[in-house]
């Protein structure tokens, strides 16, 4: 099995975060958010992934061997393609075509999800859905009374269905959603001016295909600031056991860490009050501050913090009090400075 990994997005509304490092990876407790994802598709195929191909915009050659590594960790051949101009969904997975062999999975590298099943193989393709309160947002899915699916509709201004599909795809025959892909990129077939794969889909079931429904206990947003601090706490909570132990290079000293938290390697957390659901990176270091439901990257410096609902980049320096920020790579905020 193959997972395909779309992820050329420039993340605009998770900004100042994403101009120096790529939103997919952007370390949720501990773990880019991209490595999260195909870790948990690989616990759901339940078999061993061959390759994992990556669609990306131009990220440098630093980003493209982090990628290579992530994919080599779970024994996979890693692949790099480049998506130079968003043209769509469709349009995304065209630029991997030559890796579209087999059976596969498509995952759009901007959400977390949690589910406890095994994929079932027995359709054509499994399309993960997750009920949402405003449909009109998502493409959506409507089913039949046996639980196949009728009607792929991107994003409808009027009621269909609250089934939104989550952007996480398996399909028996990547082949024949190339096919489908190829058809209506060479009769230019486009829905809100992009290539959709909604359309890819709802031709195939035409054709006969029997797409069928995996359900995910929890859908987790990383779009913007306020969202990836939410699924950061709410990894931390599920992986609280795997979070109680801290590295023993970390250095706390008359502090308080309320868990769950997860602490980096060479922490130094001092006269300080952390957590719940606080991530710190490696290197970082916290003096004089109280830290709650916050995400803080590498090598960052915070003095005097009194900081809740937070992000923080990396080699960041904060000084001074706030009960709310969003602190992009290599910035400096000090309130106590007289310049």
């Amino acid at each position: 099995m193959k997972i395909i990994v779309p992820m050329a997005g420039r993340g605009s509304r998770l900004r100042p975060h994403t101009l120096t490092v790529p939103k997919p990876l952007i370390p949720i407790a501990g773990k880019p958010i991209v490595q999260r994802l195909v870790e948990d598709i690989a616990k759901v195929a339940g078999e061993k992934i061959d390759e994992i191909a990556f669609i990306i915009g131009d990220f440098g050659e630093e980003v493209e061997k982090s990628l290579i590594e992530i994919a080599e960790k779970l024994g996979a051949k890693g692949s790099i393609y480049t998506q130079d101009e968003p043209l769509g969904t469709a349009h995304a997975i065209k630029c991997a075509e030559n890796s579209m062999q087999g059976d596969v999975v498509i995952a759009f590298a901007d959400t977390l999800f949690r589910a406890d099943f095994v994929l079932d193989k027995v359709s054509d393709g499994v399309i993960w859905v997750k009920k949402v309160e405003d449909p009109s947002a998502f493409g959506v899915v409507k089913l039949d009374d046996y639980g196949f699916i009728t009607d792929f509709v991107e994003k409808p201004q009027t009621f269909v269905s609250d089934l939104a599909i989550i952007g996480i795809y398996y399909f028996k025959s990547a082949e024949k959603l190339m096919d489908e892909i190829n058809f209506i990129m060479n009769n230019d077939i486009k829905q809100g001016g992009e290539y959709q794969l909604t359309t890819a889909l709802e031709n195939l079931r035409q054709k006969g295909a029997k797409f069928s429904l995996g359900k995910v206990d929890d859908w987790m947003d990383c779009g913007n600031k306020n969202a990836t601090v939410e699924t950061n706490g709410k990894i931390l909570d599920y992986e609280k056991e795997e979070m109680s132990h801290f590295p023993a290079s970390a250095k706390i000293e008359a502090s308080l860490i309320i868990p769950p938290c997860f602490i980096g390697e060479n922490v130094e957390i001092i006269n300080s009050k952390i957590g719940p659901y606080v991530s710190l990176g490696n290197g970082t270091s916290v003096v004089n501050s109280n830290i709650e439901t916050s995400l803080v990257q590498e090598k960052t410096i915070i003095n005097h913090g009194n900081l809740s609902n937070s992000m923080i980049g990396n080699n960041a320096h904060y000084y001074g009090v706030s009960r709310e920020i969003s602190l992009g790579d290599y910035s400096v905020l000090d309130f106590h400075s007289k310049d």
